[in-house]
C-alpha cells in the first residue's frame, strides 16, 4: 500500500506537520493568512476617550497601511509619577501643546507613552485604525512621514538618561503589536532623527533602537 497523502506526503510526515501545528497553536503562536509574523500579546491601550481628549475636527484617514513606526520622546520632565492619572494628563498636556502652539488639528503623534508604562492613543481615530489593519490616521508627527509611519511619542527627555523599564516594556509590546497589525518588520523602527534634523528621541533612547527592534522582532 502506498503510504501518502494525497499532496504526496508520506504518512509519518504528515503527521509530525500536524503535530507541529498543533504545538503551535497551543502556543498561540500560528501566522495568520497572508502575515508572515507570529501575533504577540495585545496591549492596554487608553483611547483618547478615556483620557479626556477634547474634540477634533479636519483629521485624515488614509487608506493604506503603515509601513514603519517612528520612535519619539516629549522632551518634557521625567516625572517620578507612574500612575495612571498622570498618564492621562501627559496625554491631555501633549494635545493641548500641539493644538495651541503648534496650531495642529490634534496630538500629532499616533500613541503616547508614560513613564509608568500605560499606553495612550494619541491622534483620535488611531486604535480603531491599527485594530482595522488596512488604515491609518495621518499624523503630524514627522514631515515627509506622516503619511505612512505610526509615532509613538514617549514621556520624557533622553539625552542623558535612560527610558524606566515600565515605558520599555510598554515600548516594546506596542511596537510589537503595531507591526503584527499592519505586517512592519522590525527592521522598519527607527528615531524621529533617522528623518528629520532633530535630536528626538535623545542620545540615550536612540542608542537603544537596535535592542528595541531586537525584541520587538522575538515578540514576533
Amino acid at each position: 500500500m502506498d503510504d501518502r497523502s494525497p499532496l504526496g506526503l508520506d504518512r509519518r510526515s504528515l503527521l509530525r506537520g500536524i503535530a507541529g501545528a498543533g504545538a503551535l497553536a497551543a502556543a498561540g503562536q500560528l501566522l495568520t493568512p497572508g502575515s508572515a509574523l507570529a501575533a504577540p500579546a495585545t496591549p492596554r491601550i487608553y483611547s483618547c476617550d478615556e483620557w479626556g481628549a477634547r474634540t477634533v475636527s479636519g483629521l485624515t484617514t488614509l487608506n493604506n497601511k503603515a509601513n514603519r513606526i517612528l520612535v519619539h520622546h516629549i522632551a518634557s520632565a521625567n516625572s517620578t509619577d507612574y500612575s495612571l492619572a498622570h498618564a492621562k494628563q501627559v496625554a491631555r498636556n501633549d494635545q493641548a501643546d500641539h493644538m495651541d502652539n503648534n496650531g495642529w488639528a490634534d496630538t500629532g503623534q499616533h500613541f503616547t507613552i508614560s513613564r509608568g508604562g500605560y499606553i495612550m492613543e494619541g491622534r483620535h481615530g488611531s486604535l480603531a485604525a491599527l485594530r482595522a489593519r488596512n488604515r491609518m490616521i495621518r499624523g503630524a508627527h514627522c514631515p515627509g512621514q506622516n503619511d505612512n509611519a505610526i509615532g509613538i511619542e514617549n514621556e520624557g527627555t533622553y539625552t542623558s538618561a535612560d527610558p524606566p523599564q515600565a515605558m520599555w516594556n510598554a515600548l516594546v509590546s506596542m511596537c510589537a503589536y503595531v507591526c503584527y497589525q499592519y505586517g512592519i518588520p522590525a527592521s522598519n523602527i527607527s528615531g524621529h532623527r533617522d528623518h528629520y534634523a532633530t535630536a528626538c528621541p535623545g542620545e540615550r533612547f536612540y542608542a537603544k533602537l537596535a535592542q528595541l527592534r531586537k525584541e520587538v522582532a522575538a515578540k514576533l
